[in-house]
């Protein structure tokens, strides 16, 4: 047997059969109607290992909560949202007018394109007056100083100069306090207007105490935290998760704002 007959033989053997792997999930589409009136047709990606396939009650909620408050925390503002998924809430805030909205997830590939083709989806029901960006902007899960930079000359750039988000979204679970936290304080505009929602729900209710440890994270750093929504949503999002079924149905929603000395 020549050596070529041999290589042939080893690389064979570790080559799997066809079909041995499942075929790549393909992206989903979900209509979502919004309270004024307009449907979007959201694309979902295939998988994701951090569950952007599926659009969040969070995201569902705080893009109801938006409406209702959109005369004072999303027209004519800068918005910045964390953990976007299918970018829900910011494309709502662009067709409600926000001035410059940034929309932002996990660095993967597949999510942050599926970002920007929602973006672009739902364009034509932009008003002229609004602008927004699907991004980038870290290397990492979180913004370490390479993606605060980035965010910081994105913000100079796309939103005329404006200092910094006055709007900061973040639809989450809690889990990178520190992490979370410190992005707030570097992004979010330190003016008395300014706000930070964070909505979650405790999908490991047995660490909702932890959870919940975050706000005090939050007041230690010059926040003043205000619970805004509470709503028991009509089935849970992973049905196969335990811990009890009524936190793990429930979205959190909190407002944060700086504290009048620290302005």
């Amino acid at each position: 047997m020549s050596s070529d007959d041999e290589a042939l033989i080893d690389s064979a053997i570790f080559q799997e059969p066809s079909g041995y792997y499942p075929p790549p999930k393909l992206a989903t589409f979900e209509s979502w109607t919004l309270q004024s009136g307009e449907t979007l047709r959201l694309r979902l990606v295939g998988h994701n290992p951090l569950w952007g396939h599926h659009l969040w009650n969070g995201a569902q909620v705080v893009t109801d909560y938006l409406y209702d408050h959109k005369e004072s925390l999303v027209r004519g503002r800068d918005v910045l949202e964390l953990g976007a998924g299918a970018g829900l809430p910011s494309i709502a805030a662009a067709i409600w007018g926000a001035k410059n909205v940034v929309v932002t997830d996990y660095p993967d590939e597949d999510l942050v394109e599926n970002m920007m083709i929602n973006v672009d989806a739902a364009t034509d029901v932009f008003p002229s007056s609004s602008s927004i960006i699907a991004v980038q902007v870290s290397s990492s899960g979180t913004l370490n100083a390479y993606g605060l930079g980035r965010l910081k000359a994105i913000v100079s750039r796309d939103m005329s100069g404006a200092p910094m988000p006055n709007l900061f979204l973040q639809i989450c679970r809690l889990v990178v306090h520190a992490a979370l936290m410190s992005t707030i304080q570097a992004t979010l505009s330190r003016s008395p207007d300014a706000k930070a929602l964070v909505f979650f729900t405790p999908y490991t209710p047995w660490k909702f105490d932890k959870d919940m440890a975050f706000f005090d994270l939050a007041r230690q750093g010059g926040f003043e935290v205000n619970q805004v929504v509470k709503r028991v949503m009509d089935k849970v999002m992973f049905k196969d998760d335990r811990g009890d079924e009524l936190l793990r149905r429930t979205v959190f929603g909190y407002e944060l704002s700086w504290n009048e000395l620290d302005v």
